[in-house]
Parts: C-alpha cells; structure tokens; sequence
C-alpha cells in the first residue's frame, strides 16, 4: 500500500542542481575622491526575487540583490549588484507549495553565496565589509501575499 492510500500525504522533493552566479557589477563612479570622505554611508538595499520553469520538475530560481551606498551629499561610493540563482529539481508539490517553496526555501539556499560575493566585491574595491544581515524571505513572501490580497480587494488605492 502506498502512502496516498494510506492517508499520509506523499512528500515532495527538492534538490540544488546548480548554483550560480548569472551577473555581477561592481561600480565606484567617484572613486578616488570619496575614499578621503568620512566614512559614513547611507545603503539602500534592494532585493528581487523571480522563478522560472525549465522543465516539469525544473526551475530556475534568480536572487537579484543590489547594494548602493551614497554620502550625505547623495554622491554614490558604490553599487554592488549579484544577479544569484540556481537550479532546484522540485517535485511532488501542488501548485501553492511549490509557489512559496520557490518564493522562500529557494532565495534561502542562494542568499548566502550573494552576500558573500557583495563583500568579497566591497573588500576589493577598498571599501569595508558589508556583511549583510540574514533574510527571512517567509516573511517577505507573507508581506507579497497581504499586499496583493488588499490590492485586489481595494484596486482604487493603486499608484
């Protein structure tokens, strides 16, 4: 007896097949000038997610995290940008599950190697580290979700 008829749900199956790098730009526009300010940046942090099918049980996921930091005055030091993805073998999922588990366990697997990318890039462009904080890409997911859901039910709020 299988486990469907049994009553237990069948589990689903992930698996990293490929990791990585798909882009990467480093710039530091005013460089040397802005290596005799005080360091005192401001950072703005942008993250993008998006997935794509390959096969039937393929896809590719694509972390896209940019970095920009620019000095009181707004005269940009750097932009760090690392297009990260990899390939992920999913399998035995319904449609939603498969939907958040490459919206948040996916990004999870990647967010690493980018972070560590932006450093090694910011350290090599004579900057200090960025050591960028951990994700929780479940609650960005939640906060996708709420947004969409108020906007769908109030499409007169839209910009």
């Amino acid at each position: 007896m299988s486990e469907v008829e049994a009553g237990t749900p069948a589990q689903g199956e992930i698996n990293i097949e490929r990791i990585y790098i798909k882009d990467l730009s480093f710039e530091s526009p005013n460089a040397p000038q802005v290596f005799q300010d005080k360091w005192e940046p401001r950072i703005q942090l942008d993250i993008n997610t998006r997935s794509r099918s390959i096969s039937d049980t393929h896809f590719e996921v694509i972390l896209t995290i940019t970095v920009k930091g620019a000095t009181e005055e707004d005269k940009a030091i750097f932009i760090i940008e690392v297009v990260q993805a990899g390939i992920f073998r999913i399998s035995g999922l319904d449609d939603e599950q498969l939907k958040r588990i490459l919206s948040t366990i996916c990004p999870t697997v990647l967010f690493p190697y980018a972070r560590e990318t932006i450093d090694g890039l910011a350290i090599k462009g004579s900057l200090p580290p960025l050591a960028l904080a951990p994700v929780n890409f479940d609650v960005l997911f939640e906060n996708a979700l709420a947004q969409a859901a108020a906007e769908k039910n109030n499409p007169s709020q839209l910009n």
